[in-house]
């Protein structure tokens, strides 16, 4: 759940509400209609022109991680990005059970050998991001390295490496036949998608419809902190478990809080954004770990969302300040998303 959202205008009350529910539904049919037209993707682009999606990675870490992205063709920086929040959610104190530290999740023995000092203060810190980070990307080219004659993709190839060891790469001439390791190649490559921005217009989701008509059948329910739904809760939500519901009603499993839900897929513009789209708040606008509040997109610059306590689920305007971006929720992306991230 995320901290609810300040108090907007109620756009309609007694009987102007089916006039409105009425107009908006027209704007979701028109709009959805013309996102049949659209073809695109979310290309990443060649290395050294991967750019990071608006907010994606934390201010304090974008420079180092576009940066450092580039440090050889194998690795860009939405790579370097999806590799560090699948690992650690971008937390610089996080401890798994196998005793990896740090927001890159080095084992001691494994920095002792490949942790470099990488803001040049003289010392090697595990649980510094200023040596992590570039510890993470100089370690990711090492890997490259050694499997750069293996036949396929290389970065594959050094994602399966980091994973496995570089002698079983070598050995299966490839990603190899465990099913750990592909599955972490298939959701570092996902994720990736996530934190790149878009180089051209991204495909229209195929569920965004159906997560739409879940959120209309919602119109009118009361707010409810912490709501998921459920039959206790007298089938009341908060913003981010109303999203939750309206996609997992068309067989896709977003995360529980709003800015996990952010990486669930590619970034439109605000000017490329259709219906179905999550649209995302916040204080900071530099930080996607800061987003409190989304909601549902459905067109002519409304959304359907739980907006707090005291208010119900309702059409808001998304054209305000706090206006932080969107994603276009992908099955893909939505199940490569790390649902427990190494706690400190």
């Amino acid at each position: 759940m995320t901290v609810r959202r300040a108090g907007r205008a109620w756009l309609v009350a007694g009987g102007a509400f089916g006039v409105c529910v009425s107009f908006v539904a027209l704007l979701v049919v028109g709009t959805y209609s013309a996102a049949a037209g659209l073809i695109g993707g979310a290309g990443s682009g060649k290395n050294g022109t991967v750019a990071l999606a608006k907010g994606s990675v934390p201010a304090l870490y974008q420079g180092l991680v576009q940066r450092w992205g580039n440090l050889c063709p194998a690795i860009n920086p939405a790579l370097l990005a999806a590799q560090l929040y699948q690992e650690s959610g971008w937390n610089p104190r996080a401890v798994s059970s196998a005793d990896a530290r740090g927001i890159a999740q080095f084992i001691p023995s494994t920095w002792a050998g490949h942790g470099v000092d990488g803001d040049g203060d003289g010392d090697r810190d595990i649980w510094d991001p200023m040596d992590a980070i570039p510890s993470a990307a100089s370690y990711d080219c090492e890997l490259a390295g050694y499997v750069k004659n293996v036949p396929g993709d290389p970065a594959n190839n050094m994602l399966a490496a980091y994973n496995a060891g570089a002698y079983r790469v070598i050995k299966h001439g490839g990603v190899p036949p465990i099913s750990e390791t592909r599955n972490y190649v298939r959701i570092i490559r996902s994720l990736e998608k996530s934190f790149a921005r878009p180089v051209g217009r991204v495909d229209p989701s195929r569920q965004a419809a159906g997560a739409i008509h879940y959120a209309q059948g919602k119109l009118g329910t009361p707010y409810l902190w912490g709501g998921t739904g459920t039959a206790a809760q007298n089938g009341r939500f908060d913003c981010s478990g109303l999203t939750q519901a309206a996609y997992e009603s068309v067989g896709i499993d977003l995360p529980r809080v709003a800015n996990d839900q952010y990486n669930a897929g590619p970034h439109p513009s605000r000017d490329e954004l259709l219906p179905g789209d999550l649209v995302f708040f916040s204080d900071d606008l530099t930080n996607s770990r800061a987003i409190r509040h989304v909601g549902i997109y459905v067109g002519g610059g409304y959304m359907i969302d739980a907006p707090r306590t005291g208010a119900v689920i309702r059409f808001d305007r998304i054209d305000t300040p706090d206006y932080f971006g969107a994603t276009r929720v992908t099955a893909e992306g939505a199940a490569a998303l790390p649902t427990h991230p190494p706690q400190a």
